[in-house]
């Protein structure tokens, strides 16, 4: 009679809803940012912007968003990934509505869309170092590369969505009622994710015995942290600032994601526009094409995540968690140079697809390492990582039409493909081993 009466089990566990949530939550914040430039070409017609100008546009998204990564990842260590990643929601949301509002025919519409899209990317900032802080204290080690390649299969499945879906809302309602719908899917995932997410498998009501235990074994603790029902993650120790920022391994993982950075951003920037206006391709056409490398990352995301966890636990910790990313970047380099050189535009558009789903087999791992290297404060390591990795995209939005301009598009794609090359070499330097001196210590 006083037996503790245990909730159903569930046929999907708890923790891999939310991972699948996350996923759809990366989905909604990369059709948040890679609307605009689907929507380039009739925003830089309307407001009289040129590619250069455009660029500025772009790179003040990534301003925003590499300069918040750490705060971010502070915020998600203090106060818990639920309430900050659904705050960030509400931000981004906002801020791409804002973006349908910028006001046509003034000389300063440029100031304002440069000004929402640093806005917005400070908002979205938030999204990657919460997730895994998340991972870290919701994920065993042994599933963290298949939890991360979910995860971020979700920024090729939003990718891939974008092209069509603003595509096809353009032509009857303009550009401006494609940022409003994006707007709208932000503010509900944003109520989704508060309501069914806590911030430990602790304070979850619909967490089972059988799970929490599978969790707290797996992650390396020695008992389940002391967090009842409501309380937040609060650190009794200070973020090890000196620790994350001397780290060779964090170092050369933030070096390597700066890399891949610069090369993501080219498909994320100027891959639709470079069909249309390079290659000559249709709007419809275009944005079909677009959608082959977003499908490939999304592919390459999930499969990356699988042959990290596998490759680790069959082979050794090195090779699912270094050596594979390092390959992948190296293929990525192999790749873009093959398809930038290509004659024929659908040669061009598969090849390059496949650039982008080699470089995304990487993805997994770098912030796998990151959360097992940083214990308790993975959103912080990650956010340090992540910056770099924004900052490479933010060069490669700016710079990238300033290379096509001098020398030609084939020699912007040779420059993301020596980028990659150097991703590869840094992979070389970090130990999947290495942690940073972790204090589990939880306070309500």
């Amino acid at each position: 009679m006083n037996a503790a009466i245990q909730p159903p089990q569930r046929s999907l566990p708890v923790r891999r809803f939310l991972v699948l949530w996350l996923m759809a939550m990366a989905a909604i914040a990369l059709i948040d940012r890679t609307n605009i430039s689907i929507a380039g070409i009739q925003i830089g017609r309307e407001f009289k912007i040129d590619n250069v100008h455009l660029g500025w546009v772009f790179s003040a998204f990534l301003v925003g968003y590499a300069l918040f990564q750490v705060p971010g990842g502070v915020l998600a260590r203090r106060f818990g990934p639920r309430r900050v990643l659904a705050f960030a929601l509400v931000w981004w949301g906002v801020f791409t509505a804002l973006t349908a509002c910028a006001p046509s025919g003034t000389s300063h519409a440029l100031l304002a869309l440069i000004f929402v899209r640093a806005a917005l990317g400070a908002g979205e900032a938030v999204m990657f170092p919460g997730a895994n802080q998340f991972v870290e204290r919701w994920i065993p080690l042994p599933e963290r590369g298949r939890a991360n390649g979910i995860i971020f299969s979700g920024v090729g499945l939003g990718s891939m969505v974008a092209p069509p879906l603003i595509a096809a809302i353009i032509p009857h309602y303009g550009w401006r009622a494609s940022f409003w719908i994006c707007a709208i899917l932000g503010l509900f995932a944003a109520v989704v994710w508060y309501t069914t997410a806590r911030d430990l498998p602790e304070q979850h009501p619909g967490v089972s015995a059988q799970e929490l235990q599978t969790i707290v074994s797996g992650r390396g603790d020695a008992k389940p942290a002391q967090a009842p029902i409501g309380s937040s993650i609060l650190k009794t120790t200070p973020v090890p600032w000196k620790r994350i920022f001397l780290s060779k391994d964090i170092l050369a993982l933030t070096a390597s994601y700066f890399c891949y950075g610069y090369v993501s951003w080219i498909f994320f920037s100027w891959f639709y526009i470079y069909l249309s206006e390079v290659r000559g391709l249709s709007l419809t056409t275009s944005a079909l094409y677009s959608i082959l490398p977003f499908a490939a990352m999304t592919i390459g995301a999930f499969t990356g995540g699988l042959a990290s966890d596998w490759l680790a636990r069959h082979v050794s910790l090195r090779a699912g968690r270094c050596y594979l990313p390092s390959l992948a970047l190296l293929l990525t380099a192999l790749l873009l140079a093959a398809g930038s050189s290509a004659q024929h535009a659908r040669t061009a558009s598969l090849v390059l697809a496949c650039g982008a789903g080699a470089l995304y087999l990487s993805q997994s791992s770098f912030f796998t390492v990151t959360a097992d290297c940083a214990g308790d404060c993975a959103g912080v390591a990650s956010g340090v990582m992540n910056m770099g990795c924004h900052i490479g995209g933010a060069v490669t939005a700016f710079i990238t039409p300033l290379i096509a301009a001098h020398f030609g598009w084939v020699a912007s794609f040779f420059t993301a493909s020596a980028m990659a090359l150097l991703g590869a070499l840094a992979w070389l330097a970090v130990d999947p081993a290495a942690r940073l001196a972790r204090n589990d210590s939880y306070v309500e």
